[in-house]
């Protein structure tokens, strides 16, 4: 993926580092040239020095091709501006956005831009739903080391026992909706078409569970 992460704060520079150690091509944006001095020595991705909503920073920074876009700058107004920015203009598939104020939640929600808060926290969750998008996060537990996750599966896994999903110490099939109904799951259960389940997963295995269910899509 090609990230834009405007703010190179601590939020912005531990994501970063989390990205380019997985192979992401990432452009970091911020306003303040000392603040590169967060990233780790040889650090690969660029920096760019500007506000998050200036468009020739942006186009320099590459938003044009840009599979996501996340806004971690110090205040909510050059995240909201700068996010609307990437989302409107841009149409970068994936937009976030960091909130200090939860008071001004609702201003994204109303534009359709995922937020989210406090540091540790916030790194973990933007991670996630950037590569792991498809899985809804219903619940986080502690730090967001254990999440509860829902997933529609395909097709292709009808007639398949649901514990065949679970991985001891990391992966536990906890609730299936079916037809609008939600069950616990009996002992030797099948899948059906349409079934909706909710899984509580370790944060260290989505991509452990992401690759399966990719794996059936025969992506």
């Amino acid at each position: 993926m090609r990230v834009v992460i405007v703010g190179c704060g601590r939020v912005g520079s531990a994501l970063a580092a989390q990205l380019v150690t997985e192979g992401h091509d990432v452009r970091l944006v911020d306003q303040q040239p000392k603040a590169r001095r967060l990233l780790q020595p040889g650090f690969p991705g660029t920096f760019h020095v500007g506000n998050g909503f200036s468009r020739p920073v942006l186009e320099a920074a590459g938003i044009a091709h840009a599979d996501a876009f996340v806004a971690v700058t110090s205040g909510d107004n050059s995240n909201i501006v700068s996010a609307r920015t990437a989302k409107e203009t841009y149409r970068v598939p994936v937009v976030l956005a960091r909130i200090h104020d939860p008071r001004r939640a609702d201003i994204y929600r109303d534009l359709g831009i995922p937020t989210i808060s406090s540091v540790r926290w916030a790194v973990s969750r933007i991670h996630q739903m950037l590569l792991h998008r498809h899985l809804t996060t219903e619940l986080s537990f502690g730090n967001g080391e254990t999440l509860l996750v829902r997933s529609e599966l395909p097709a292709y896994l009808t007639g398949r026992q649901l514990a065949e999903f679970e991985v001891d110490g990391e992966i536990r099939v906890v609730e299936v909706t079916r037809a609008g109904r939600s069950m616990l799951p009996a002992h030797g259960a099948l899948v059906e078409t349409g079934d909706l389940v909710t899984f509580a997963v370790a944060a260290t295995a989505l991509g452990r569970l992401r690759g399966f269910l990719d794996k059936e899509l025969g992506t």
